[in-house]
C-alpha cells in the first residue's frame, strides 16, 4: 500500500549552512564548533574600577558602568557609596547589527535626579584583537578615564575588549545586545543552561505481614490492609485472606523516587470498618536513605519494622493505646531497572538506574542548532505580534536549553551541543518554545518538535536539513516555521555497537523479573511527574509545560486519529503479504504463463533438492536488500502528516483529542462520541467473534461437538498417514504443489473441498446470549 507524499510544505529539506564541518577551513573554530555557523561578537568585560573621584557632598560616590555601541547599550549595576567597585560583567555585542565604529565604555554616578558622568575611554573598532578559543582569555588592563574633551581624568577602569565568536566561554553569561529590552531580572531567563534530570529509582515495597495488631472493634474479624504513600504517590494492598490480628499479604507496591530523597515512605496499617470507613491500626515512616540498594534479582534481607502507638483523642486529653504491633517487609531500591520517563517508542536513554551497570559509551553525538524561519507570532506586545524563540534538546538525561532571542521570526541560534551514546536505537527529541516569561508571567507556547532516530543516521555523517515544524491544533495541523539542524554521529567503535544488536533493549530486570504493563504506564506517569517538577524548581526553570510536551506526557490518551493511523499502519505492514498473495494467485490462475513456468521449475527443483530451500530464501532476501540499497533514504525521518492522519483529520475528532480529562464538553457533545465509540466498538467486537468463531472450528475438528465431522476427519487422518508413510515425501510434495499451480482449465469457481468441510464445523457462537 503506497503511501502519497505529503505536502512539499511539511516536507524536508536539505540546506547548506555556512559550518565548518563542510569546508576546508584553516580556523580553529571549525575543528571543535563546526556544526553552526560562526557569529561574530564585540565583548566586553568590565572587571573593576579604582579611584573614582567621589561625587556626593560626603565625598563618595555610587558608580556603575555604561557600554555604548550606536543606538545599543548596557549597564552594570551599581554599588552604593564605593570608590573601589567590583563588577565583572561581560557584554556581548552582534556584530551583524553594528552601525557604528566607536565603542564608548561611560562610568557614571547613579544619582535620583540624574546620573552624574564620571569619565569615559573611547576603542576605535578596528583596534580591537581577534581572539578565537582554544586561545586564553584576553588579560584585563587598566584604562585612564578621560572627560569629553579627551583629557585624562582620575579614576581608572579595568577592561577586556576582544572580537570573538559564540563558542567564547564567555558567551552564555553575557549581556546581549539582542536581548537589550529585557530587564535585568529576566536576564537570567534567557540565557542558554545546560539541565540533567535527577537520578529516579524504583523503590520495592514487599509487605510480609504483620503481628499483633489491636483492632478496636475486638468482637469481629479484621479486614486489615496496607497503604504505602511516597511524596504524591498512594498504593495500597488487597485486604488480606486471613482475617485475624496477624494477618499476611506478601504483595509488592512499586514505587519511583528521585536522588536527593526528599520523602519518607509512610506505611500505615488500615481497618475496613464500614463501606466508606477505614481505621487506622498503625503507623510507621521510614527513610529512603536507609533501603538497601540491589543491583540484580536476589533477595534482600527482610526487616520487622514497629508501628507506632495509635493517639486517640478524647476531649482534651489524650490516651495512648499501648501496644507492640509490628510489620515485615522487605524493602529494596531496584537499581537494575531502567526507570522509564519517555515512551519505550522514543527513548533516549535504556541504561539501568546503578551506574555500576552501566556498559561503556559506544559514540558521540553533535547537534548544532543553526537557525529557524518563518515562526508564526505566538503573542502580542504593543500592538504587534511577536515571538521571543529558544529551543530544547533532550538525550538521555542531559537536557539543553538555547539562549532566547528576543523578538525574531528569524532566530538564529548557532550553538553546538555534544552527548555520549551508549545505545544506538534512541531517540534525540528537539522542542522550539516561545518564551513567556520575559514580559510577565504567561505559559511557555510549543511551537514545534523534531525527532530523530540515531539508528537512522550513517556514521561520521553531517546531515544538515530544514525540518518543518508541525503542530496540531483544534482546528488542526498547522506548520509554526522551521529549524535548520545540523546533525553527526561518530562511532566510536564500529564492533562495539553491532554487537549492541544482539543485546536486549531493556536491562536484564525487565525480563528476569517484569512488570506489568499497568505498573509501566503508571510508574512512567509518575517518572514523568517528578522529572518536570525537578527542572521546574532548577535555576532558571525548565517550565513543567516544555517537559511535559518533550515527554509527550499525554501520548496514552484516547484519540481517533491515532487509532486510525496506527490501523492504517497495520495495513501497510500486511498490504505486502497481500501483494505477496495476490503475485501467487496470479501465477496459480497463469496470468504470466512464461513466469507460471518457471515457478513451475522452481518448484520441481527445490521439492528435487530440498537442502536448496532455505539457502535459496535467504539469497533471495539478500538480493532484495540489495536492490532496495539503491531507494535507501538519504535523510534521517520526520513527522509525517500522512502517517499521522493529521492532514485529513475531523474537526470533531481533533476537538474530543484536545479534550480534558475528565471531560469538560457539553452532555449532547459527549454521547454523540459515545455512540460513535459504541459503533466502533460493535465492529470491533464483530471481528473479534469472526475470530474465534474459526479458532473454535479448529477445536471443532477433533472435540465430537459434531460427530460426523469429527469422524470424516479422523479417517481422513488415519488414512494420509498410511498413505504419506509409505509414500516419499518429495513425491507427495511435487503433487500438491503441481495441484495448486494447475492451469485454469481445471479449476472450478466453487470452494474447494477442505474449506467447505471447515466451514461447516460447529462453533460456539450458537451458545452465545
Amino acid at each position: 500500500m503506497q503511501k502519497p507524499p505529503q505536502p512539499q510544505d511539511f516536507a524536508l529539506k536539505e540546506t547548506s549552512p555556512k559550518i565548518g564541518a563542510s569546508a576546508v577551513t584553516g580556523d580553529k573554530l571549525s575543528c571543535t564548533y563546526d556544526l553552526v555557523e560562526q557569529m561574530q561578537y564585540l565583548y566586553v568585560r568590565v572587571v573593576k574600577a579604582k579611584d573614582l573621584p567621589g561625587k556626593d557632598l560626603t565625598g563618595s560616590c555610587d558608580p556603575y558602568v555604561e557600554v555604548k555601541l550606536g543606538n545599543y547599550k548596557g549597564q552594570t549595576k551599581h554599588f552604593e557609596k564605593k570608590s573601589n567597585p567590583e563588577w565583572n560583567q561581560v557584554f556581548a555585542f552582534s556584530k551583524e547589527r553594528i552601525q557604528a565604529s566607536l565603542l564608548e565604555v561611560v562610568v557614571k554616578d547613579h544619582d535620583v535626579v540624574l546620573d552624574d558622568f564620571m569619565g569615559r575611554i573611547l576603542f576605535e573598532l578596528n583596534d580591537i584583537p581577534k581572539r578565537v578559543p582554544p586561545d586564553s582569555p584576553l588579560a584585563p588592563q587598566w584604562y585612564r578615564m578621560e572627560d569629553r574633551k579627551g583629557d585624562k581624568v582620575k579614576g581608572e577602569l579595568m577592561l577586556a575588549v576582544w572580537m570573538g565568536t559564540q563558542a567564547d566561554e564567555a558567551f552564555p553569561d553575557a549581556w546581549h545586545s539582542d536581548a537589550a529590552t529585557v530587564s535585568n531580572e529576566s536576564v537570567a531567563l534567557i540565557r542558554s543552561k545546560v539541565y540533567l534530570s535527577p537520578k529516579l529509582w524504583y523503590v520495592r515495597v514487599n509487605v510480609i505481614e504483620a503481628q499483633d495488631l489491636v483492632p478496636n472493634d475486638k468482637s469481629r474479624y479484621p479486614e486489615v490492609f496496607v497503604k504505602a504513600i511516597l511524596g504524591n504517590q498512594a498504593l495500597r494492598t488487597r485486604t488480606s485472606q486471613s482475617k485475624s490480628i496477624n494477618p499476611m499479604w506478601n504483595e509488592d507496591l512499586m514505587f519511583v523516587v528521585a536522588e536527593p530523597f526528599e520523602e519518607h515512605l509512610v506505611l500505615t496499617v488500615e481497618d475496613r470498618v464500614g463501606s466508606n470507613k477505614d481505621e487506622i491500626l498503625g503507623k510507621c515512616m521510614i527513610p529512603l536513605q536507609i533501603i538497601q540498594r540491589r543491583l540484580d534479582h536476589k533477595p534482600v534481607n527482610t526487616r520487622w519494622f514497629n508501628l507506632e502507638k495509635h493517639v486517640v483523642v478524647e476531649g482534651d486529653q489524650k490516651k495512648e493505646t499501648k501496644f507492640a504491633s509490628r510489620i515485615h517487609l522487605r524493602l529494596c531500591l531496584d537499581g537494575g531497572y531502567h526507570v522509564l520517563d519517555e515512551s519505550t517508542h522514543y527513548s533516549s536513554d535504556l541504561r539501568p538506574t546503578a551506574k555500576q551497570l552501566w556498559k561503556s559509551s559506544i559514540g558521540v553525538l553533535e547537534l548544532g542548532v543553526i537557525s529557524a524561519h518563518g515562526l508564526m507570532p505566538m503573542k502580542t506586545k504593543d500592538g504587534r505580534g511577536t515571538t521571543d524563540a529558544y529551543c530544547v534538546a533532550k538525550y538521555g538525561q542531559k537536557w539543553v536549553r538555547t539562549r532566547t532571542i528576543v523578538d525574531s521570526f528569524l532566530p538564529r541560534w548557532n550553538e553546538q551541543y555534544i552527548w555520549e551514546v551508549f545505545d544506538p536505537c534512541t531517540v534525540i527529541t528537539i522542542g522550539v518554545f516561545d518564551n513567556g516569561h520575559i514580559h510577565g508571567a504567561g505559559k511557555d507556547s510549543r511551537i514545534g518538535k523534531v525527532r530523530i532516530r540515531l539508528s537512522t543516521l550513517e556514521t561520521d555523517r553531517v546531515y544538515t536539513h530544514s525540518y518543518p515544524l508541525l503542530v496540531l491544533h483544534s482546528s488542526g495541523v498547522k506548520k509554526m516555521g522551521e529549524i535548520q539542524l545540523a546533525v553527526r554521529f561518530t562511532c566510536l567503535s564500529l564492533i562495539n555497537m553491532l554487537h549492541m544488536y544482539s543485546h536486549p533493549l531493556l536491562p536484564k530486570m525487565h525480563y528476569i523479573h517484569p512488570l506489568s504493563v499497568i505498573q509501566l504506564d503508571s510508574l512512567r506517569h509518575q517518572a514523568m511527574q517528578i522529572v518536570s517538577m525537578r527542572l521546574n524548581r532548577a535555576e532558571p526553570p525548565l517550565r513543567k509545560e516544555v517537559v511535559e510536551y518533550m515527554l509527550d506526557v499525554d501520548s496514552h490518551m484516547w484519540s481517533m486519529r491515532r487509532s486510525k493511523a496506527n490501523f492504517f499502519r497495520i495495513m501497510g505492514v500486511l498490504s505486502g503479504l497481500l501483494a505477496v498473495g495476490k503475485w501467487f494467485d496470479s501465477i496459480c490462475h497463469w496470468k504470466n504463463p512464461i513466469t507460471t513456468v518457471l515457478i513451475h521449475i522452481l518448484f520441481i527443483i527445490l521439492v528435487l533438492y530440498p537442502e536448496l530451500i532455505l539457502p535459496t530464501i535467504f539469497l533471495y532476501l539478500f538480493l532484495i536488500g540489495i536492490w532496495n540499497y539503491r531507494w535507501r533514504s538519504r535523510h534521517p525521518p520526520h513527522m509525517d502528516t500522512r502517517l499521522s492522519h493529521a492532514d485529513v483529520v475531523h474537526t470533531d475528532e481533533l476537538d474530543e483529542e484536545f479534550d480534558t480529562f475528565p471531560t469538560s464538553r457539553p452532555a449532547d457533545t459527549v454521547r454523540m462520541r459515545y455512540d460513535r465509540l459504541r459503533s466502533i466498538g460493535g465492529r470491533v467486537q464483530t471481528v473479534v467473534g469472526d475470530l474465534a468463531t474459526q479458532g473454535e472450528r479448529f477445536q471443532a475438528l477433533l472435540s465430537w461437538r459434531d460427530p460426523r465431522a469429527t469422524t470424516l476427519f479422523i479417517v481422513f487422518c488415519f488414512i494420509a498417514a498410511i498413505v504419506l508413510y509409505v509414500t516419499p515425501f518429495q513425491v507427495v510434495a511435487l503433487l500438491v504443489g503441481l495441484y495448486v499451480l494447475r492451469h485454469p482449465r481445471f479449476r472450478h469457481k466453487l470452494p474447494s473441498v477442505p474449506l467447505n468441510f471447515f466451514r461447516r464445523l460447529p462453533a460456539r457462537s450458537d451458545s452465545m446470549l
